[in-house]
Parts: structure tokens; sequence; C-alpha cells
């Protein structure tokens, strides 16, 4: 497995070693030993969510305020285009943004540590997008910050309006959400 860290260092892209053949392919999706290894910590995973989405689909950009999730992405048919963004107010890439494509073609997955937000937009026909957390949903403790703000200027690759559901629609503003004040571990 080859892993690389993005521009903001926490958030890591990990290119699995993908064995294939004329029968098909084999990769190992997840290790927990391996994970551990590269995130520094153990961190355990205590729920798996998968969503299939159509394209022009833009879901996020959502975070936890309390019980922040640290999310392990990938995709396993079709292609996104992925996006984390730092909101550990005392992290020196505070209010950045990293953004890589994911798809069921190159395997990548992306670790987003606990303290980003989160959100991808489908590229493809459709999109199968499954993740792992390191805590529980917790919807009175969710929140979103608007797909579109300024203040963060994420270069989404779309030159239409997404199709958001109504939460993401109304999501507020970068500069009035509610944001991490210390560090987290997970």
């Amino acid at each position: 497995m080859k892993v690389k860290s993005l521009e903001i260092a926490d958030v890591l892209l990990i290119e699995p070693t993908v064995y294939g053949d004329d029968r098909g392919f084999f990769f190992e999706s997840f290790n927990q030993a391996q994970f551990s290894a590269l995130v520094g910590q153990d961190l355990t995973f205590v729920q798996d969510n998968h969503s299939k989405s159509a394209r022009g689909v833009l879901r996020g950009l959502h975070y936890q305020i309390k019980q922040p999730q640290g999310k392990l992405v990938r995709v396993v048919d079709g292609e996104v285009f992925d996006v984390a963004v730092d909101l550990r107010k005392a992290s020196p890439t505070f209010g950045k943004w990293v953004g890589e494509t994911l798809s069921a073609d190159n395997k990548r997955q992306l670790w987003i540590p606990a303290g980003f937000a989160h959100g991808f937009l489908v590229l493809s026909e459709s999109a199968q997008f499954l993740y792992k957390t390191t805590d529980f949903y917790s919807p009175e403790n969710e929140r979103a910050i608007i797909w579109n703000d300024p203040t963060l200027n994420i270069r989404w690759p779309i030159d239409t309006m997404p199709i958001l559901s109504r939460k993401d629609a109304v999501a507020q503003a970068f500069p009035d959400a509610e944001v991490f004040a210390g560090s987290l571990d997970s």
C-alpha cells in the first residue's frame, strides 16, 4: 500500500496494492494494524456507512461538533470528487481544504481525521460511497457548511448547480460555523 500526505498533512491518500489478472482483482481494503501504524494511533471504527448517489449530487460539507468523526472513505462504484476542510481552530491549516478524485477504478481511500468537514460530488452516472467512522452519527451534533462558501473557495469540478439535500442547500457560511477550539486525538 502507498500512503501520501496531502497539502493538509493529517489527511492521507491511501492507495492499496491491487493484485489482478484476467479473472478480476483482489486487494485488502482495511487492516487495523497497518492503519493504526499509518495514523500513529489506535483508532476504533464503530460504524460503516454506504450511500448511493446520482451524477451531480453533492453531499456535504458535514461534520459533528460533539462526537467528531474520523472517516476512512472510498468508492466501490463510480467516481467522486472528495473534499476535507480543516475546522481545527488551533491547526496551521485551519480553513484550508484538500480534494481528491476517488473511484472504483483507482481504488483510492482517504483518511479524514476528526475535526474536518467532509463532502463529495458525484462525477459519474452514479456512485456508491463507503465510509468507516470513529464515532457514531449524532444528528443533534451534526453541522454543515455551504458547499460554495466564498471564504473556502473550494474548486468543485462542476459547471452547473449541484443536486443538494434541503439541509445542505441551507447550510451556513464558513465564518459562521462552529469549529473545534482545541486539538482532537482522532
